[in-house]
């Protein structure tokens, strides 16, 4: 699990480093104009700081090692992103490996459960829900079908997919929505018509750990 971690962190970050052009157009349009650049910021750190650290010794706990990077990574996204991205998803990954820290009978089950945590950070931080044109509406979705493809015997693989066609399927969805919450709701009725940013980093970071687990899907 560890390893699988490391290597959508390090697929992330260049999917984010290709992608900061768009991400940062749709902020424009409706933000600060700032997300791409952010996002690429705080994964090239996360990049840099995989490159600094030890890798776990052979006989270390896969699950406490896992916990920890989420942990390092969250603390890397907070103190180098900028904007509100930096804390939200700095928090969605401090929540995940608090949540995967305990008895989960799969890693299909520790997946779903770190989504659930990490959606629920979100919202309680930002003080955000469903239907207000944000990341959530990507992460919400994702979550409930990730869930709905565990209790239906899926593993890891059908559930990473689960979720990122859902988290797509809400992306796509923040487009006629009128924003209520965040810089965007200034814009009124101006937000309409326009894809919301956070929801479409959080379909790409979801898409690439699809790719990262079940390549050929």
């Amino acid at each position: 699990m560890h390893d699988g971690l490391v290597a959508w962190l390090r697929a992330a970050a260049e999917r984010l480093h290709e992608e900061a052009p768009a991400l940062t157009a749709l902020d424009q349009a409706i933000g600060d104009g700032d997300h791409g650049i952010n996002m690429d910021r705080g994964f090239s750190a996360i990049v840099s700081m995989l490159d600094g650290r030890e890798a776990p010794a052979a006989d270390a706990d896969d699950s406490a090692a896992t916990v920890d990077l989420l942990r390092q990574a969250g603390r890397t996204l907070i103190s180098t992103v900028g904007g509100a991205a930096g804390p939200l998803y700095g928090t969605a990954f401090l929540r995940a490996a608090g949540a995967i820290g305990g008895d989960h009978a799969t890693t299909a089950a520790v997946y779903v459960a770190g989504l659930e945590a990490a959606a629920g950070g979100i919202a309680a931080l930002g003080k955000a829900t469903e239907g207000e044109k944000t990341m959530l509406d990507a992460l919400y979705p994702a979550a409930r079908a990730a869930r709905a493809a565990l209790e239906a015997g899926g593993d890891l693989a059908a559930v990473s997919v689960a979720a990122r066609d859902a988290a797509q399927a809400g992306s796509d969805a923040t487009i006629p929505m009128l924003a209520t919450k965040g810089r965007a709701s200034y814009l009124g009725e101006r937000s309409i018509g326009h894809r919301d940013p956070g929801a479409t980093s959080s379909a790409l970071l979801l898409a690439t750990l699809a790719a990262t687990v079940s390549p050929g899907d």
